[in-house]
């Protein structure tokens, strides 16, 4: 056993499943922040960056190196594009639009795309009509929540549809995750490390493309919009929280955790974050929902519960063999 696995042992799985919660609940507010300054690009470059950096010194302190496999790096190229590269733009980008708080609850979709992507990609694996039929449910909360009846009190349905391709991205690659590279994964800090870091290369392509498009107000791809709003150090300091906190230790703990109790498990802590980023976007924003807007967070998290409830597997009796009669 190596000392990156011994120390991490220490740890148990269940308190890192809390400080994810806490971590990525937390993270809607940092970007909400950080969006004063940065644009949603910079905020996802800068974010995996941090992280990629976080990881990989880790990865070296305690003697690790990353995957030598060409096949692991082929599929990390899509792997990072679903757990990282995505998600990271496009919930800062649906920020801009909707609350903080909003954005936590289009998180708590990723159970429910988790089962469309297991029907997609695992279809050898049977799936119980109950999941199907909180599938159904999860979409009629997120009807509820977008209001299409109420033109004045809906939200603004690019926002939060962009934040529900957000959450169903991480569905989709946690799930390619478990097809392809459960079997390849060596454990400890490589395949987080190799998954940052191929996001990194794929963000800094993407933060130049941008950059060229917007130079008008952003004199460099890492400095502030020319009409950055406040004051202050927040957006500097909540970028920082969202590389090294919300990205770099967040993904060692989740890869932890869904290698501790696997992926139905792991995902259980969706129904935590909404709840961390109602809060904190309620105390330090000054932001309300509406109550369609809670029964319909109401069913979405309702039907995640379901979603990843497991699967009760048929007892079998086992039957005494016949006691043979000598003579």
């Amino acid at each position: 056993m190596t000392l990156d696995q011994r120390s991490r042992q220490r740890v148990p799985w269940q308190a890192k499943f809390g400080s994810l919660a806490i971590i990525w609940g937390a993270s809607f507010l940092f970007m909400k922040i950080g969006l004063r300054w940065f644009s949603p690009v910079q905020i996802a470059t800068f974010r995996i960056l941090l992280g990629a950096v976080t990881v990989v010194v880790l990865l070296h302190l305690v003697g690790g190196r990353l995957p030598r496999s060409w096949v692991v790096w082929r599929h990390l190229l899509v792997v990072a594009v679903f757990l990282a590269s995505l998600p990271f733009v496009l919930f800062p980008l649906g920020e801009e639009r909707v609350s903080s708080a909003l954005a936590g609850i289009g998180n708590a979709i990723t159970p429910i795309a988790t089962v469309l992507a297991t029907m997609a990609m695992v279809p050898a694996e049977r799936l119980p009509g109950r999941r199907i039929a909180a599938v159904v449910v999860g979409f009629l909360g997120v009807g509820l929540i977008a209001q299409p009846w109420d033109s004045v009190g809906q939200p603004d349905l690019v926002g939060f549809g962009l934040t529900l391709v957000a959450g169903a991205s991480y569905g989709i690659g946690w799930t390619y995750v478990r097809k392809y590279l459960a079997h390849t994964d060596l454990g400890g800090l490589q395949l987080p490390a190799a998954l940052l870091t191929v996001a990194s290369g794929q963000m800094l392509v993407v933060l130049g493309v941008w950059w060229a498009l917007h130079r008008d107000r952003f004199p460099a791809p890492w400095a502030p919009a020319v009409d950055a709003v406040g004051p202050g150090a927040g957006p500097i300091l909540s970028v920082l929280a969202l590389g090294v906190l919300g990205t770099g230790l967040a993904y060692l703990f989740q890869f932890d955790v869904f290698r501790a109790v696997g992926q139905q498990v792991g995902s259980l802590v969706t129904y935590l974050i909404p709840v961390v980023s109602v809060a904190l976007g309620y105390l330090f924003l000054g932001e309300r929902l509406g109550p369609w807007q809670l029964a319909g967070a109401a069913l979405v998290l309702g039907a995640a519960v379901v979603v990843t409830r497991p699967t009760r597997q048929p007892r079998v009796i086992e039957r005494e063999p016949a006691q043979r009669h000598t003579a």
